[in-house]
This record gives structure tokens, C-alpha cells and sequence, in this order.
């Protein structure tokens, strides 16, 4: 349930901590005091666009927090990880939006968020309607969604949207198919012959550099081994450089026989020696491996030069050419087994179509059971609310062709008088015969509907009396299941509530604000004799009569 709302600067409200508990709660006052407000924020919560000519008159930016406690965070979680979110912690989700002239920002437990992804998290959290908000139940999509969630056909309904859609990609996979362009005769010689062209390379990552390295040795070996082999006489010629050292070595064991102490001053000496000893014989070594024969550097050298002409037609690089070589295999397995490809997708298409079939009448089957049960709930609804002789059904018809949500599409219809006929819920013109029926669908479906928070902002508008007070009884039972939030005008709506606040207007230091405030005992009966429109002993005794009656 929502906990906490905070706003800072929204319209006539320059700050406000509203704390919520569970069940009904009704907020009062009089028109133009505010209560619009408390919708307005809500909805921005929910991933409605910011109007930024709400921002309070002399203020930089408005701020909006709600805090939720949520009782099974599992499928919020699920939606959080999928926006690249860490779950909720302590089963507590906190939203927050903040908007000025330019800049709109939003934010899920501190973590800024898409606006998409915050309408996608509202939508699981609140359920909001008003006078103009039942377009919900215009739609024959989300009248078919109800008949399911009556149906508890949700493991159903997730099994046909697997099936349907395999189904439709195979079936797009065989449209582009046999709508690809087919190769004519010579187009496929010269695919084949490209792809020939290059498969004789049989290239290979390396080629690139080890190839180009191996044939520039090859090339270079005369040369590489005639300054091998100067350097190496430079070693051990009579007058190199070992036998120079062989001189050095001679002397310093003289040196050292008259004065051993210089013997560590000519350890470097035996180093070097050594280490000269080592570079003749490696020189020596590699001299021995230039020694190339000749028909094998001119078969390098052709290979380079096949490389090099491939990387002209097909390049720049050797990467290019094996890509080449990847789309010329696939354009021509297209083209020579297209007559095969058709053929195995035609059968999968079948067997995807003979599943999802399957499926779809036994969705089907469990759609005509729960379809007059919730009519019939519906329609005992109703009666409660005022239609004593009305009238509701919920036709199935069969689609031409599968789609989404199964094999037939729903409509709801109501006749609210009668000997008149029934009509589509989108044809009935009076609102408050609307909200009624909105009221009865959701009563219908309160231990099915998952959604923690239910709004219901002045949806008794254009009713009275007794109906009025069943319009309250009816919140008050779903706030049994669901914490529900009802703005009303009519004091036999808010006196079923659990909490009632009111919001009034106060001019302090010249300056009009809004505010919210909590009603209990005296001053609750007093907000419910105001709402009544008179006063004296027989407003309070009407008004403690609706607060004392039961709901």
C-alpha cells in the first residue's frame, strides 16, 4: 500500500507529508481547495508527462515522493532487473519525480530511471479512475484481460502468448522466404565463381601478418646472409673480437697471478666473453635457416600476390574477404535451397499452427465458462448500486484469425432500462452510470486484481442519495482487499471510510496554499455536516447516523 506521498511545490501546495494506512480513505473539501492535487501527483508518479505549469508560482522545481509497501515484491523485482535495477529492499519500493523549467528527472529506491519504466512500474502499483478515466473499460482488449483474470487463466493465457508467437515468426520467416529476390542463372555463376575464388585461397586469420613476414625473409635471405655472415667474422676472424677478448683474458690472469685483488674487477671480462661466445653461435644458427629454397619463396611470393588481388576485389583487408566470403555462402544456400527451406518451414509453420490451436480452444473453452459468471457478478453488483433492473452480458465472438489475446474478441454490454436493448459500455453516455458500472466490474474482480492501490477521484459525480451511500459501501468493501482512495463530494461516500482528511485553502502572508489534514470525532461530523449543505441539530444527527450506520 502507499505509505507516504510528499509534494513540494505542485500548484497550491508548497509542501505536504501525507501518511496513509490500509482500507478506505476518503479526502474531502471544497471545490477549488486542492484535492485535484492529490490526482495530479499520483499520476505523475505513474509516468505522466510533467506539466511544468504546475509548479508553484515563484519556484524553481517541483518534487513528488511516494513510498510503497509492497506485500509480494517478486514481479516488481522481475521489472527493476529488467531496467537494470537491484530489487526492492525490505519489501519498500520509493518513487520520485522532480521537474522544473527544463530539467525532469525520475527516480526508483534512488536509482534514476526511465520514464517508460516508471509507467511500467505504476501501472502494477495504482489503479486510477475518474470521471473521464474508464476508457479502460471501453476497451474490448481489457475487457477480455477481466474475463481472463475472473477465469484464472493467467498459466493459460503466458502458454498461447508463447505459441502465437512462434507462430508468427515462423510465419514472417516463410513470407520473406518466398518474397526474396531469386537469383537469376548468370548471377548465381558469378556468386559461385566469387565464392570459389575464394574458398581455393583457403585463407585463415594469420595470412594477414605471419604470411607477409615468412615471404619478406625469404625475398631478403641472399642479403640477410651475407651481413650474418660479416657479422660473424667480425667475431672470429684473427683479428675479431673473441680473439681480441682471448688476448684481454690472457693478461688479466697475469694481472691477477701478481695481484690477486684485481680479480674482481675482471669478472665483467668472463661475462662478455661468454656472452659473445653465445651471439657468434646463434648468428651462426640463423645464417643456417635463411637457406631457403628457392621454389618455396616463389611459392610465398604467389600466394602474396593472391592475397593482394583478393584484397582488391573483395577487401580492403583480409577480415573483408572472409566476410565476403560468409555473405556469398549465405546468398547462394539461399537461392539453391530455397524450394528445401520453404518446404521445412511450411511443416513447422503446421505444427506451430496445430499448437497454438491447441491452446487457444482450450483458452477458449475456459473464456465461455468464466464469461457469465463474472456477467452474473457483475449484474449482482449493479443491483446493489441502484440498476435494480438492469442488465449486463458479456458476448464472445470468434476472430477470423488468431491474434494476441486468443481466437475471439470480447464486448460488454449493458442496458441499463428496461425494454431497451443493450449496448456496448462505450455507447452509454451517462458518466455516472459509467463510474457504476466501473465500480461493479471492480467489485467483481477485487480478489483477482493484483493492483495494491485503487483511486477513485469523484466517480459519484451525477449520482445521490441512497446511491450515493452504496457507491461508499461498495469502496469500502474493496478497501477490505485493496487500500482504496476515494475523492468525493458526497459525505455518504466519505463517512464509509476508515481515514478521512479534508483540504482546505488559508491565505498566509499574503500567499494561498492548499493543505491536508486527518479528521476524527467532532471535526469529521463537523466536515460531513458542511458536506451536507446545512447545519443544526438534523445535519449532525445524519451525519452520525452515517458515520454510526454499518457499511
Amino acid at each position: 500500500m502507499l505509505t507516504l506521498l510528499k509534494i513540494r511545490n505542485l500548484a497550491l501546495v508548497d509542501e505536504l507529508a501525507w501518511e496513509l494506512g490500509p482500507g478506505l480513505i476518503s479526502v474531502t473539501g471544497e471545490t477549488g481547495a486542492g484535492k485535484s492535487v492529490i490526482v495530479g501527483a499520483l499520476k505523475m508518479i505513474l509516468g505522466e508527462r510533467a506539466d511544468k505549469g504546475l509548479i508553484r508560482t515563484g519556484e524553481e522545481t517541483c518534487t513528488i515522493e511516494a513510498v510503497f509497501d509492497l506485500k509480494d515484491p517478486d514481479i516488481l523485482n522481475a521489472l527493476l532487473e529488467e531496467g537494470g535495477l537491484g530489487p526492492c529492499e525490505d519489501a519498500q519500493i520509493i518513487i520520485r519525480r522532480s521537474f522544473g523549467a527544463s530539467v525532469t528527472r525520475q527516480y526508483i529506491n534512488d536509482s534514476p530511471v526511465t520514464l517508460n519504466l516508471l509507467k511500467r512500474i505504476g501501472e502494477r502499483l495504482v489503479d486510477l479512475h475518474g470521471p473521464h478515466d474508464h476508457q479502460s473499460l471501453f476497451s474490448t482488449e481489457r475487457q477480455l484481460a477481466m474475463v481472463d483474470a475472473y477465469g484464472a487463466s493467467g498459466s493459460l493465457i503466458a502458454e498461447y502468448h508463447s505459441a502465437y508467437r512462434l507462430w508468427r515468426r515462423k510465419s514472417q520467416e516463410l513470407e520473406e522466404i518466398k518474397n526474396a529476390e531469386n537469383a537469376s542463372g548468370q548471377e548465381l555463376e558469378i556468386l559461385r565463381y566469387q565464392l570459389a575464388e575464394i574458398e581455393n585461397a583457403s585463407l585463415t586469420p594469420e595470412d594477414d601478418s605471419v604470411l607477409q613476414d615468412r615471404w619478406h625473409r625469404a625475398s631478403n635471405s641472399a642479403r640477410l646472409v651475407e651481413i650474418t655472415s660479416q657479422a660473424v667474422a667480425a667475431l672470429t676472424s684473427d683479428e675479431g673480437i673473441l680473439s681480441r677478448i682471448s688476448d684481454l683474458q690472457r693478461l688479466s690472469r697475469e694481472l691477477e697471478r701478481y695481484d690477486p685483488s684485481v680479480a674482481g674487477k675482471l669478472t665483467s671480462l668472463e661475462t662478455a666473453a661468454v656472452e659473445l661466445q653465445d651471439l657468434e653461435a646463434s648468428l651462426t644458427d640463423y645464417a643456417g635457416d635463411l637457406e631457403t629454397n628457392p621454389a618455396e619463396t616463389a611459392a610465398l611470393e604467389e600466394r602474396v600476390n593472391l592475397i593482394e588481388s583478393l584484397k582488391r576485389k573483395y577487401g580492403p583487408g583480409l577480415a573483408d574477404i572472409l566476410a565476403r566470403q560468409a555473405i556469398l555462402t549465405e546468398r547462394l544456400d539461399s537461392n539453391e535451397n530455397r524450394s528445401e527451406k520453404i518446404e521445412t518451414l511450411t511443416t513447422a509453420l503446421a505444427e506451430c499452427r496445430e499448437q497454438l490451436d491447441a491452446i487457444g480452444k482450450k483458452l477458449t473453452a475456459q473464456r465461455h465458462k468464466a464469461a457469465p459468471k463474472l456477467a452474473r457478478e457483475i449484474s449482482s453488483q449493479l443491483k446493489e448500486l441502484g440498476f435494480n433492473q438492469s442488465s449486463f452480458e458479456i458476448h464472445l465472438e470468434a476472430c477470423e484469425d488468431p491474434n494476441l489475446n486468443g481466437f475471439e474478441k470480447t464486448n460488454f454490454l449493458f442496458g441499463p432500462n428496461p425494454g431497451e436493448p443493450m449496448m456496448p459500455l462505450r455507447q452509454i453516455a451517462s458518466s455516472g452510470e459509467i463510474s457504476r458500472v466501473m465500480l461493479a466490474v471492480k467489485s467483481s474482480l477485487a480478489g483477482q486484481d493484483s493492483t495494491p492501490l485503487m483511486v477513485f477521484d469523484e466517480i459519484d459525480a451525477n449520482v445521490g442519495g441512497e446511491i450515493a451511500r452504496a457507491v461508499g459501501k461498495k469502496m469500502a468493501r474493496l478497501g477490505q482487499l485493496h487500500q482504496v482512495i476515494a475523492i468525493t463530494h458526497f459525505p455518504q461516500v466519505a463517512a464509509t471510510a476508515t481515514q478521512h482528511f479534508v483540504v482546505e485553502k488559508e491565505v498566509i502572508a499574503g500567499r494561498t496554499r492548499s493543505r491536508l489534514f486527518p479528521v476524527h470525532g467532532e471535526s469529521r461530523i463537523t466536515e460531513l455536516v458542511r458536506m451536507l449543505g446545512g447545519g443544526g441539530e438534523k445535519a449532525r444527527a445524519m451525519a452520525d447516523s452515517l458515520l454510526n450506520s454499518e457499511p
